[in-house]
């Protein structure tokens, strides 16, 4: 199964070499809203770089227990928070308002409307997706007219946080597979300590 319900499980266990995943959905939420993620995930910087409309709708890719969905949805008009783990959904609509729903989604398919979207925001999560140029096709037919697809990952390199470095995608990859799926890097940011914050559109 391609872990794309985590949105990164392994942030803390790797920190002390240890990958094992957690056991329920309620243990990868705890991991996932550790306050010491704050620091370096910087969701406030994040979110505000990304300077939402009012009026868009944004997909939230492997949403996981909603870190960012809930700030996402204070900026914009509706945001669909997505992920292949029920539970973890049920948690994120019971701390989201009221302008958040869920998608329960497929390992190889977000199931999400066609042209339903205004920005597609993938956190943590690419490196766990297998076959992505036939998943970069599906996210494109999701998005509407000038949509993008935002990017949140790890560098590929060791760091105190984040997978091991073999799991980990290069941003010149990723800069790459999105070029040859009909996109154009249309702006990237530096802020983030340990991640390449990537903008793209067709």
């Amino acid at each position: 199964m391609i872990a794309i319900t985590i949105a990164s499980l392994l942030f803390f266990q790797v920190q002390h070499q240890k990958h094992h995943p957690p056991r329920s959905a309620d243990e990868y939420a705890k991991i996932l809203e550790n306050p010491e993620r704050d620091q370096w995930q910087k969701p406030h910087e994040v979110i505000s770089a990304l300077a939402l409309r009012k009026d868009e709708t944004v997909a939230d890719i492997g949403a996981g227990s909603g870190y960012f969905t809930r700030r996402l949805a204070h900026h914009a008009g509706m945001v669909i928070a997505v992920d292949i783990d029920a539970k973890l959904l049920e948690k994120t609509k019971a701390t989201s308002p009221g302008n958040v729903t869920t998608v329960l989604a497929a390992a190889d398919d977000p199931k999400l409307a066609p042209a339903s979207t205004g920005t597609i925001f993938i956190c943590d999560v690419l490196h766990h997706i297998e076959n992505r140029p036939a998943y970069y096709g599906k996210l494109a037919a999701a998005l509407k007219p000038g949509g993008r697809i935002v990017i949140v990952d790890f560098y590929k390199k060791k760091l105190p946080v984040g997978p091991p470095e073999s799991m980990k995608l290069s941003e010149k990859q990723v800069e790459e597979e999105f070029r040859r799926a009909g996109f154009r890097l249309a702006k990237s940011h530096t802020f983030l300590p340990h991640q390449y914050f990537l903008e793209f559109r067709k």
